[in-house]
């Protein structure tokens, strides 16, 4: 199991509700109250800091394009890159199956497709921000499938260049 916070591999024991136990360490080390926190407190705490960061990373502008309209590229920071593996289950594999024999569109693959990219850019904005970068430009995505023993998997990679803008009008 991975932690929730900081991405380790964790055992079982622990972890409590899937932050291991140095980050929740980490948070009630840093807490400014004299009683102290509590672990599920602590847990509470890394939630609250996860969405904050994930509401501010909404912010970061996207494209495949190498400009934003009324932006300029004041630095490029660095490669920025996600990756995400989704498993098709057997139903999805056995619906996409038939559309395959009968022809059509298959819903199903279209959801995961769909998925998978919104969460690999959502990801790509979160590592952008993290590096103080304002956008993400001539973002790029791969996909791949990954088969064997009767099992699919979709693996999807977004790539792209962090940069710092700044609006054109304060230039």
């Amino acid at each position: 199991m991975k932690c929730n916070s900081c991405g380790q591999s964790v055992g079982l024991l622990n972890q409590q509700n899937g932050i291991c136990k140095p980050c929740i360490e980490k948070v009630k080390s840093s807490s400014n109250d004299d009683i102290g926190m509590s672990d599920s407190q602590a847990v509470g705490e890394i939630r609250k800091q996860k969405a904050a960061t994930a509401k501010k990373a909404d912010n970061i502008k996207i494209t495949t394009g190498f400009e934003f309209t009324n932006y300029k590229i004041i630095d490029e920071i660095t490669i920025v890159t996600s990756e995400c593996v989704f498993g098709m289950n057997i139903f999805r594999d056995f619906f996409s199956g038939m559309t395959d024999f009968f022809g059509g569109r298959s819903s199903a693959s279209q959801k995961v497709l769909r998925d998978a990219r919104n969460t690999c850019l959502a990801e790509l904005k979160k590592e952008a921000y993290e590096i103080g970068a304002d956008g993400v430009m001539g973002i790029d995505l791969d996909y791949s499938e990954i088969s064997g023993k009767g099992k699919g998997m979709l693996f999807l990679v977004a790539s792209g260049t962090a940069v710092k803008l700044k609006p054109k009008s304060d230039a």
